[in-house]
């Protein structure tokens, strides 16, 4: 039992330092994802509260070129895997506040019907809360939701297994505006 406990409070330490490590490794990341993660800028994703294994991989494959952006690539060339791992844990644990976007209700509504046509949820879970390697997606920027829907359409964005690759294909572009209406007001 004495085991178990001093496993517990050692990794309670591991993730404790990961965390503050990260907080110092995430100034330079304040520019464009916005204090604590939280972007104000529809073009840059909320870090903020999303799940701690996607972050981590996301990092990774921009380090590895499996996924590529002129901004992003460059910075993850530069990062170290206990930098990922630090980031992650410190943005994972922020809390995620509302970005300031007006969702359309109309658009809201077509978003949720499309969603459950195209069962987001299985992957996604409910309230799109994400798990593991699957993004959280509730609150998010719309024009960022709405970007990477169209990059994985376009066949640009490519580190998903191919998963959102094949969804993409069946949605229009109004489709992605409503989901993307949709995600945004969630939390």
């Amino acid at each position: 039992m004495a085991a178990i406990f001093a496993l517990a409070t050692f990794s309670l330490s591991v993730q404790a330092q990961n965390v503050e490590a990260g907080k110092k490794k995430a100034e330079a990341c304040v520019a464009c994802h916005g204090p604590n993660g939280n972007s104000q800028a529809g073009m840059f994703p909320v870090l903020a509260g999303q799940n701690e294994r996607y972050l981590y991989l996301q990092l990774r494959d921009y380090k590895e070129g499996r996924r590529s952006n002129p901004m992003m690539s460059p910075v993850a060339a530069g990062l170290e895997k206990q930098d990922m791992k630090d980031l992650a844990a410190y943005f994972s644990k922020q809390k995620q506040e509302r970005t300031g976007f007006k969702p359309e209700m109309t658009r809201v509504e077509a978003g949720a019907k499309k969603a459950e046509e195209s069962l987001c949820a299985m992957c996604h879970l409910g309230g799109m809360v994400g798990q593991n390697e699957i993004p959280r997606l509730a609150g998010q920027q719309t024009d960022y939701i709405i970007t990477q829907l169209k990059s994985f359409k376009a066949r640009e964005r490519t580190n998903d297994a191919g998963n959102m690759t094949s969804l993409a294909q069946t949605l229009s572009e109004e489709d992605m505006v409503n989901l993307a209406h949709w995600i945004s007001n969630l939390y």
